[in-house]
This record gives structure tokens, C-alpha cells and sequence, in this order.
């Protein structure tokens, strides 16, 4: 059994970008970074890789020594849960803890990767972790309430009271938690912090582009 094993999940199809895990980001596939940032981390035992896609299998293989796990059919399509694919996963390999990204981490690092793993395995009050960004601005609910502000009382959008978004870019949990609860989030979660350009996320055409910028500025 491995003391830690990263999941990535990821699928052939994509909604919003076509092929967007495999398409060229600082000439290789989108994928390959966060490959190349985990097959970096020493505290990670096994990179593991679901998918139903044979380009992806056959090169987080070939590439980054990965294992791969074929994605059942009842687990495939956009509208499947995430957490009912890891729930799945679990079951097929062994760990002591899971940590799951997106190949759509394009930034993040190994050295935060290993923090976060240390950071919760350096507390015995917690049982799970996920990484977070902090921010600062004023929200309304859809119907026109302010959230975290009072509109007649401008407050320097610095010195609001912080927001913390879930930024989708690192979750470190146990097979008994996710089982259990069906969430990879357990009920005493870190909120570990992230740099908001580390934390950098691609969800769409735009979001392409701007990592292609950035990777340029590297």
C-alpha cells in the first residue's frame, strides 16, 4: 500500500474546450504538467490516472510511469460527479491518503503539493484538506442583497472581511471519509491557502489563452 496517491481524473471529452486535455499548452499536452508536478513530489508514492481516453492512458503510462485506471462506462459523460468517480478509484487502489488534482492545474507546483500533504499530516485535528484562495471583493446574491458588505459604508475592498474560494487544485482525503460521506471534503477540512496565480485554473477558451501568455512570461 502507498502512503499517499494522486488522483487525476481526467476525460477524453471536454464541454467548453474540444480536446482541451491534450491540446498543445508550452508545446506538450495539457496534461503533461501536472504529471511532470507529481512525478516531482517525493511524498507521492503512486500517480494514478483515470480515464477514458487511450492518448491519455497510454502516455501518463509511457511518460510519467503512471497507473491507469479505465473509466467505466456508468462513469463517463459530463454531468457524472466527480466524487462518485473517486469513490470508485478507491476502491481499485490502496493508500493510506488520496490527493486529487485536474490536469487543468497548469501552475501548481510540487513544493505546494508537498505542503499540503505535510501541512495535514502535521495535524491531528483534521481529516481532510483542500487548497483555497483568498479574496477580497464585495458580492450580492442574484436578487440584489449585499453579501459581505454595506453598500452605504464603502470599505476599501482590502479591508472587507476575506472570502475563501475553493480553487480546485489540490484535495488530500482518506478512502473511509469519501466512502462514508460520498464528498471528498470531510467535516474538519484545512483550508489550505494558494497563491491566486499558482492557483490559476482552465475552465475555458479564455482561461487557454491566458495560461498560454503566462507560460510565455516563464
Amino acid at each position: 500500500m502507498d502512503a499517499v496517491v494522486a488522483l487525476v481524473p481526467m476525460k477524453a471529452h471536454s464541454e467548453r474546450v474540444p480536446d482541451k486535455n491534450i491540446r498543445p499548452l508550452g508545446g506538450v499536452p495539457l496534461f503533461h504538467h501536472i504529471l511532470r508536478s507529481l512525478a516531482a513530489c517525493d511524498a507521492v508514492g503512486r500517480i494514478v490516472v483515470d480515464t477514458d481516453s487511450e492518448i491519455i492512458a497510454d502516455e501518463a503510462a509511457a511518460r510519467f510511469g503512471a497507473t491507469v485506471i479505465e473509466r467505466p462506462a456508468e462513469l463517463r459523460g459530463d454531468l457524472v460527479s466527480t466524487n462518485r468517480v473517486l469513490a470508485h478509484d478507491v476502491t481499485v487502489v490502496d493508500a493510506d491518503l488520496y490527493l486529487q488534482t485536474h490536469c487543468t492545474n497548469t501552475f501548481l507546483t510540487s513544493a505546494t503539493i508537498e505542503a499540503a500533504i505535510e501541512r495535514l499530516r502535521n495535524s491531528a485535528d483534521h481529516d481532510s484538506l483542500f487548497s483555497v484562495t483568498r479574496v477580497f471583493k464585495r458580492y450580492w446574491t442574484p436578487d440584489g442583497k449585499p453579501v459581505n458588505h454595506d453598500p452605504k459604508v464603502l470599505v476599501r475592498t482590502q479591508d472587507l472581511p476575506p472570502f475563501y474560494e475553493e480553487n480546485s487544485n489540490i484535495y488530500l482525503f482518506t478512502r473511509d471519509l469519501i466512502l462514508s460521506r460520498g464528498a471528498r471534503i470531510g467535516e474538519r477540512p484545512i483550508l489550505f491557502e494558494m497563491d491566486p496565480a499558482e492557483a490559476f485554473d482552465i475552465d475555458d477558451e479564455t482561461d487557454f489563452r491566458m495560461a498560454e501568455l503566462l507560460l510565455e512570461q516563464t
